[in-house]
């Protein structure tokens, strides 16, 4: 009787690894050109519907961030790392599923999930967003 339940758990849990590493699999790496060029970041609280953050954006809360083709940071690398409680964003990098923002050591410090083409979203330490949208060229 526990040789079946221990076969059941042992097959539960490779079915559980291998979906996972079926998903992880299944996303695309971005090359860094597709993701190279101006975006805008707008710093949030968690519940900040769109429609109101439109009306009351202010340039403490927005900047206009270039993600350079070598994947450095640009224009508006200051104004990203203001936001991030004494860290100096440097690079980027692509990932499955996101955007990676390194510091000076190279390290990820901040990561941006993909909500949607174009879109993208990091939760702060604190109870702070930024959302991340491509600027028309």
């Amino acid at each position: 009787m526990a040789t079946n339940a221990f076969a059941a758990w042992l097959l539960a849990m490779f079915m559980i690894f291998s979906g996972e590493a079926a998903m992880a699999s299944s996303l695309k790496l971005a090359d860094p050109s597709e993701l190279a060029g101006k975006w805008q970041a707008t710093l949030s609280t968690r519940d900040d519907a769109p429609e109101t953050q439109t009306m009351q954006d202010k340039p403490s809360n927005v900047c206009v961030i270039e993600l350079q083709l070598q994947q450095t940071l640009g224009e508006g690398a200051d104004c990203l790392s203001a936001w991030l409680a004494g860290e100096k964003a440097i690079g980027w990098f692509t990932e499955p599923d996101g955007i990676a923002i390194t510091g000076n050591e190279g390290s990820k410090i901040l990561f941006f999930s993909c909500q949607r083409d174009g879109s993208y979203r990091a939760n702060l330490k604190s109870t702070l967003v930024i959302k991340l949208v491509r600027q028309a060229n």
